[in-house]
This record gives structure tokens, C-alpha cells and sequence, in this order.
């Protein structure tokens, strides 16, 4: 049998989704817990693997089983065994044709960035704190200009491995919640650092080092070199997946999310 499942962490103390050899992952943790459900060797396949310190409010998995398990057995026994960071927030049986990664329509990143004098205290760690006051007009102007399909050669990673730099942004907005700064962007798929990466130029423009139109130059030079400062991975949430309607995933509205962070 093909399970879905959709898993909910705190990335804090995390060195990303992936299995890495000589530090602790989210994958790790959740293939052990599945695996002393099932008895036997889970092994799982996410929606998008996420960076070290990065959060996630709906990653999708998906794993084979040949266990007699109900949905709330895998979900209940899940979290038995998983740490208080990480969670299993549901479990569902798929078509055999579903693939967590490739069956996706597009991906749904969050981030938050407090904009006040004032460090955050409770927020430590799920928000990014910038002091200096970002004018969220102007960086929601920019934004406009990312969305579509383009080479985003400029804001991926140099250490990024994806074959093609071309993607499309379907959707990219920014918005001003009291002193909250919220950066949302919707796209097909996205490349190591992508969000990071933008989110560091529009605040940028947002404190006035550059004006709005530099957005477009970074995007035209095709070079990581022109680009801006990689924000920081606090405050940036995976905040869901979509999929065809077919396979009933749940957590398609992305924006019931919105006021857990504030």
C-alpha cells in the first residue's frame, strides 16, 4: 500500500529534510518512527527538501508498506516515536501512481520577517528580524516583476545541483500585518536558496539600499554574483503542497497558516 503523509517541524535544530551523514535530519527522524510503526525499513520520498533551519507546516511524503495499519495508527504510532519538533499531522492512502515530489502541481513558501527596533524574544528562531524599517510597498512593486517563468540563475545557490535554472513563479506578494513583513511566494518548483535569495533583494529595497527595478537587473545579469545577501533560513516556513484535486491531499489552502506565526 501507498501512504501519504504530511509532516509538520521545527527545522531549528535540523541540518535540513535530507539524510546527512554526520548531522541529524527531519527525514531521519521520520523514517525511524515509521519504520518501528510498520516493523520494517520505511524509506521516504518528500515534496521539496528544505534547508537547515528552515520550517515546514505541510511537507508531503510519501512510503510504501506492506503493514496492515489504519490511518490513525500511522499517524498516532508516528508520533510516539518522534521528537516534540516533529510531527505527523495525517496520513492517507494514495493511488499508486502518486509521487509525493513529481505528482505536485506547485510548492508554497512563507516567510516572515519582524520589522521592528526590537529583537524578537518568543519569535527567536521562526521569524527574521530586521530592525531597519522596510517599506513593504515598494518591496511587493519589485516582487511583481519575478513573477512568471525566468532564469533565476541569479538567485540560486552556487552550490545549487538543478539542471535547468528556469522556473515559474506563479505567485509572489508581500504584505505589511502590523509589525510583520510577509513574504509568500507560490511556484512550480524552486532552486537551493531560491526563496532566501529573493527575500534578501526585496528587503534591500525595502530599506532603501537600492530601488525598485533592481530586482530585474539581478534577474538579467543570470550571475549569483550580482545578486543580494541570502536572508537568513529563520522565519522562512514550507508552508504547503499542491496536487490535483484527484488524490484529495489535504492542506491545499495554504492560507489558514497565516496567523500562526503572529
Amino acid at each position: 500500500m501507498k501512504i501519504a503523509a504530511g509532516v509538520e517541524y521545527d527545522g531549528s535544530r535540523y541540518s535540513g529534510w535530507q539524510i546527512q551523514k554526520h548531522s541529524s535530519s527531519v527525514q531521519e527522524r521520520v523514517e525511524a518512527a515509521l519504520s518501528a510503526v510498520a516493523d520494517h525499513t520505511v524509506a521516504v520520498t518528500c515534496a521539496g527538501r528544505t534547508d537547515a533551519g528552515v520550517h515546514a507546516l505541510n511537507q508531503v511524503v510519501h512510503f510504501e508498506s506492506g503493514a496492515d495499519r489504519d490511518t490513525h495508527s500511522w499517524v498516532l504510532g508516528a508520533n510516539t516515536h518522534l521528537p516534540g519538533d516533529i510531527s505527523l499531522a495525517w496520513a492517507k492512502p494514495v493511488q499508486s501512481d502518486f509521487h509525493a515530489r513529481y505528482s505536485a502541481t506547485s510548492r508554497v513558501y512563507k516567510y516572515i520577517i519582524l520589522n521592528r527596533p526590537a529583537r524578537p524574544g518568543l519569535g527567536h528562531g521562526y521569524v527574521t528580524w530586521e530592525c531597519r524599517r522596510l517599506d513593504a510597498g515598494k518591496m511587493s512593486e519589485a516582487a511583481a516583476s519575478l513573477v512568471g517563468e525566468h532564469d533565476f540563475t541569479s538567485y540560486r545557490a552556487t552550490s545549487c545541483q538543478a539542471k535547468t535554472p528556469v522556473r515559474n513563479v506563479l505567485d509572489l506578494n508581500v504584505k505589511r500585518e502590523n509589525d510583520y513583513v510577509i513574504i509568500v511566494v507560490e511556484a512550480n518548483a524552486f532552486l537551493h536558496h531560491m526563496v532566501r535569495n529573493i527575500a534578501g533583494v526585496l528587503m534591500a529595497i525595502g530599506m532603501g539600499r537600492h530601488a525598485v527595478g533592481w530586482e530585474n537587473e539581478v534577474l538579467e545579469a543570470k550571475s549569483r554574483d550580482c545578486g543580494g545577501v541570502t536572508a537568513a533560513p529563520d522565519g522562512l516556513y514550507l508552508a504547503g503542497v499542491k496536487y490535483p484535486e484527484k488524490y484529495g491531499i489535504p492542506g491545499q489552502n495554504t492560507e489558514r497558516h497565516g496567523d500562526f506565526y503572529i
